[in-house]
């Protein structure tokens, strides 16, 4: 406690100023999220306190982020659109996914799994924060130039077919689980399809309408319908919230451009009684538990979202973790990984019952708590404080924020997340693969594969396939990099420097093999092809397994498959310098002393070759 406070002035200061630039930014995740800026400015408010406090780095600042926020688009947008288009029935189903992936990063830190984040290959990451900056990029720029497609009439007219057909097929379907349709009497279902109202399919034809045109595909493809609708003053609005953006850093960076850009457009556009379309109302006074997570509760509500929910565990602890790494290399001082991910996973799951978009360490706002001073956990939830006395002060005059602002807002935070360094090095990193003529680099294949995919299909199916790719790529690398330097050389050929007294007149009865690297899937058919390279002269095979420090299932039965087929050969087998896993893993299924006997394995070779010496006759004298 003590430590807490030792800092007061300048964590009160950071935190302070952390949470005045983590203001804008909530409140424009909150609207891109769909669930509304109150939703990203309680995430802010309750993840920024409670990660601080229970958290392992002393200066991170947390809350909604642009790869948390764009993730979390994609369950919103999938649940509302189960539920009708109704974003009050899906809400419950919502923060429950939202509440579970904050249990699963606990568990994850619990676990220990926070020390294995550093793993994810570094072009699966980088893929996927290019795609994070493109899809808000292009998602963005409807509500920036004042296009909302629920509201273009020409465009939901067209749904309206599919609607009535949709309401329709709806009133069937619940009828059949109440027992009411039936052949006999199908009144009640013509008076139900009756009193559907035009009201009725208009909702339905703009949900289908907001659909058809959400995500990255969605908007490129209606993009003509946008600049057919062009509002010159929202556009001119998000114009001129980038331009300050971007043109008053070249001034100054003590006061966050983001906040300055906020707060002049915004005044501007009160000021001068602008006709422009504001954010979403925000709620007054204190937040309160949404208990409707749990009266509501439904195990197969929530059942299809486990995975989505793990990946949204997975995804914020990789991002806070990160953030990690740039405090520590900061203020050069270490993290605790596991315990970062336990006090996520509170923020997140406390932010979650209140209501809160979920959200991870972010980097920006922890490098502005640095710079202005903080040093303690303290910083962090002095943060979360700021946020909810301005939310408590200030809410109804948030209310007034143009929404094309926080679209300005949001356009400069998707070109500033994209990976520039990864992009850049794509001309420059060696083409390691073919496919035909075409010589590629793998690594750039994963970081496309991982950006296409993310971008125009689905966030969470193109990192595990991005994953998976690298996974592949890895083991193909090290099976071919074991296989160079594992072969079978005859003793008249190259050998090491303790083989070359060897004695010459048994180089004909005599091989040896150079196993070096792990034994594992990726090798074994080279190593399989032994017998096939051993000339009919050779009754002994000496197998130097000292560089053999791994051997898995599929490395175990090549080696037995092997050991079988040079005994059916006549072809005895002596190992020298067996490390104690590969030994392990042969007395498991009996190679060791079934095929390999105690006396035929030599801890070193001088012993090996004294054995030889006593042991092997010379069979095919030279002249």
């Amino acid at each position: 406690m003590k430590k807490l406070f030792s800092n007061i002035k300048g964590d009160a200061f950071g935190g302070i100023t952390a949470g005045i630039v983590a203001l804008p930014l909530a409140l424009a995740f909150g609207v891109s999220s769909g669930l509304g800026p109150t939703a990203g400015l309680y995430g802010a408010i309750f993840i920024s306190f409670f990660a601080a406090l229970f958290g392992g780095t002393n200066t991170q600042i947390s809350g909604p982020t642009a790869p948390m926020t764009a993730v979390s688009m994609v369950i919103i947008a999938g649940i509302v659109a189960v539920n009708d288009g109704n974003i009050e029935k899906a809400l419950p189903v919502i923060l429950t996914v939202f509440l579970l992936a904050g249990l699963m990063q606990i568990g994850l830190g619990v676990i220990g799994i926070g020390k294995y984040i550093r793993y994810i290959p570094y072009p699966v990451v980088s893929g996927f924060m290019t795609a994070i900056g493109v899809i808000i990029l292009v998602t963005q720029i409807f509500p920036s130039v004042g296009y909302y497609p629920k509201e273009d009439v020409d465009f939901v007219s067209q749904f309206k077919p599919q609607a009535e057909e949709l309401i329709l097929e709806n009133i069937l379907r619940d009828e059949a689980g109440e027992g009411i349709l039936v052949l006999e009497d199908f009144k009640q279902t013509i008076e139900t399809a009756h009193s559907i109202t035009p009201d009725q399919i208009l909702d339905e034809s703009q949900t289908l309408a907001a659909k058809e045109a959400s995500g990255v595909l969605g908007a490129i493809k209606y993009m003509p319908n946008a600049i057919k609708n062009i509002n010159w003053l929202e556009l001119a609005l998000a114009l001129a919230t980038i331009f300050i953006i971007y043109g008053f850093k070249r001034i100054t960076t003590v006061v966050p451009s983001t906040l300055v850009a906020l707060v002049v457009v915004s005044g501007v556009a009160v000021g001068f009684g602008l006709n422009y379309r504001p954010i979403e109302q925000i709620p007054e006074g204190f937040p309160f538990p949404v208990t409707e997570i749990f009266t509501s509760f439904k195990l197969g509500s929530v059942t299809p979202y486990i995975f989505t929910a793990l990946t949204l565990a997975l995804l914020g602890a990789i991002d806070s973790l990160l953030t990690s790494v740039v405090a520590d290399n900061m203020t050069k001082t270490k993290h605790k990984p596991n315990k970062e991910l336990i006090g996520q996973g509170i923020g997140n799951s406390i932010g979650a019952i209140f209501g809160g978009l979920p959200g991870a360490g972010a980097t920006i706002r922890t490098v502005v708590n640095i710079n202005a001073g903080g040093k303690t956990k303290l910083s962090g939830m002095i943060a979360g404080i700021m946020l909810l006395v301005i939310l408590l002060a200030l809410g109804p005059i948030a209310s007034r924020i143009p929404a094309a602002v926080l679209a300005g807002i949001l356009i400069t935070v998707g070109i500033g997340v994209m990976d520039y360094k990864g992009l850049k090095a794509i001309p420059n990193l060696p083409r390691d693969i073919s496919f035909g003529p075409i010589k590629l680099s793998s690594e750039v294949l994963i970081m496309l594969v991982v950006l296409v995919l993310a971008s125009v299909w689905n966030l969470v199916y193109a990192v595990g396939i991005g994953l998976i790719i690298a996974s592949l790529m890895f083991m193909k690398k090290i099976g071919d990099l074991t296989a160079e330097r594992s072969d079978v050389k005859a003793l008249k050929e190259e050998s090491w420097k303790d083989e070359i007294d060897f004695p010459k007149h048994l180089k004909e009865e005599v091989f040896i093999k150079h196993v070096k690297g792990p034994l594992f899937f990726g090798s074994t058919s080279d190593f399989q092809s032994l017998t096939g390279q051993i000339p009919n002269t050779a009754s002994t095979v000496i197998i130097r397994l000292g560089r053999m420090q791994y051997m898995d299932q599929s490395g175990l039965y090549a080696m037995e498959d092997m050991l079988q087929e040079l005994g059916k050969n006549d072809v005895q087998v002596l190992f020298v310098g067996l490390l104690k896993q590969p030994r392990y893993m042969m007395e498991r299924i009996d190679i060791i002393p079934d095929l390999i006997p105690e006396d035929h394995i030599f801890t070193d070779f001088d012993s090996c070759v004294n054995w030889v010496r006593e042991n092997i006759k010379d069979l095919h004298k030279s002249e």
